[in-house]
């Protein structure tokens, strides 16, 4: 009986590891498809991506990465992104901030946005840090 008790136990101790090492803080996963991505300065590009590999209406989480010439994530210090809609007719422009998070891969976060309306925006990146500054413009459509 001792025995099949210490084995349910290590079964279980794994069991916990392995789900701790799968929904780990601060890691990012691999199924991330590209949702736009373009030169934003010292020979780095930044990339934007989803789960689906779009923008959509509505609340979302994506992911944004800043890379240099040979794919590699670099770390640029501090990052924002906000999305614009400039005016259009009645309607005054619109903005809506993404919160991002650090990940345990420098130059690669986690963000959480909320786009309030389907139609073309305009990914406002920019980055301040040991690789220096730089800003990019990405024209996306939330769906």
């Amino acid at each position: 009986m001792k025995k099949y008790v210490n084995i349910i136990a290590i079964v279980s101790i794994i069991g916990l590891v392995a789900l701790a090492a799968a929904c780990g803080s601060g890691t990012t996963t691999t199924s991330e498809k590209v949702i736009k991505s373009g030169p934003i300065g010292n020979n780095l590009t930044v990339t934007l991506s989803s789960e689906s590999g779009r923008l959509k209406n509505g609340a979302q989480d994506i992911m944004i990465a800043f890379t240099d010439a040979s794919g590699k994530a670099v770390d640029v210090g501090s990052a924002s992104l906000n999305f614009h809609m400039p005016a259009m007719g009645s309607m005054a422009a619109m903005h809506e901030s993404a919160t991002l998070t650090t990940t345990s891969t420098p130059g690669v976060y986690n963000g959480k946005v909320k786009i309030s309306m389907a139609g073309d925006w305009q990914a406002q990146i920019a980055i301040e840090g040991a690789a220096g500054s730089g800003k990019a413009n990405l024209l996306v459509t939330a769906q």
